[in-house]
């Protein structure tokens, strides 16, 4: 079991690279994408592999921790098309933190929709709401029913 884990990983490992380097010029998520966790069920009639228990998915630029991580990839190819990240998802790029309960990245769309309490923590400042959409080439986001905490350098 051992062994398939390691193999599935490494391919896993040499898709997601090749499709980030293709892609590189769209300032997408940088570099390869390595994924470890306690268990892997990879299911190659369905395009899916699914990641459980301590989930960890790490690019050059962007950590991805949650409980489960179903990755959904294309027949020809394996590029992938979808993740979803649910439980404890926790997402840490550079010095900004964004907190759910549940987490789907869109590759086509080049977004990541958070779902279920999702916050954005960078430094002291807070947002919040019901739903929050970041559209990961422009580096913008969208949030539905926002509540912002905003510090100045006095509050701090």
């Amino acid at each position: 079991m051992l062994k398939q884990l390691s193999i599935i990983s490494i391919i896993l490992l040499f898709v997601l690279a090749v499709h980030s380097h293709a892609e590189s010029e769209k300032a997408k998520i940088k570099g390869p994408i390595t994924i470890t966790s306690e268990s892997l069920t990879a299911d190659n009639k369905a395009h899916t592999a699914l990641f459980e228990k301590n989930v960890v998915a790490k690019t050059t630029d962007l950590t991805i921790h949650a409980d489960r991580m179903l990755v959904f990839y294309k027949e020809d190819g394996g590029e992938v098309t979808k993740i979803e990240a649910t439980g404890n998802v926790r997402v840490l790029r550079e010095a900004r933190i964004i907190t759910s309960k549940s987490a789907t990245y869109f590759a086509e769309e080049e977004k990541v929709v958070f779902n279920g309490e999702p916050r954005a923590m960078d430094g002291d400042n807070v947002v919040s709401g019901t739903k929050m959409i970041y559209f990961i080439s422009n580096d913008r986001f969208l949030v539905e029913n926002s509540k912002v905490i905003l510090k100045s350098k006095k509050d701090r």
